[in-house]
């Protein structure tokens, strides 16, 4: 993890396409057909909500879309497709998110829902990507 020289907060993430993943697991396909993509300079910004993947990288992984969703930008309000579950995997803690579709020229976006499913946070004062420090630093879920 990193910042550049804007003092964005950058992490390295894997995205695999869920449906390779479960196809592998039944032995449909080869592990090494899974469908993967590793991004070394993932943002993150806890202003997004959701995981946001350029075109190139939804095309890479073979998603479909499933949904259309209204969504506000800092630029205006528009729609966005939304498409099927990833794996995403930030510092060996994965979870299974939706992907929201941005243009090529966006960089991959880690929203807050995906850092709540990791149990990670920003720590502001070393400028990096932590496991919750309420729970240890390591991945909890909270069920209340």
């Amino acid at each position: 993890m990193e910042t550049d020289s804007m003092g964005r907060m950058l992490t390295e993430a894997t995205i695999e396409n869920m449906e390779d993943l479960w196809a592998a697991k039944r032995a449909l396909i080869p592990e090494q057909s899974v469908r993967r993509v590793s991004v070394p300079d993932a943002l993150v910004d806890t202003g997004a909500t959701l995981l946001s993947l350029p075109t190139r990288i939804i095309r890479r992984l073979g998603l479909e879309q499933t949904a259309s969703k209204r969504v506000t930008s800092s630029i205006a309000a528009s729609e966005a497709a939304i498409y099927s579950a990833v794996r995403l995997t930030i510092q060996g803690r994965s979870c299974t998110m939706d992907v929201v579709e941005v243009p090529d020229e966006v960089p991959m976006l880690v929203g807050q829902i995906p850092l709540e499913h990791l149990d990670l946070v920003v720590d502001l004062r070393s400028r990096t990507l932590i496991g919750n420090p309420a729970h240890g630093g390591e991945h909890v879920y909270e069920l209340h």
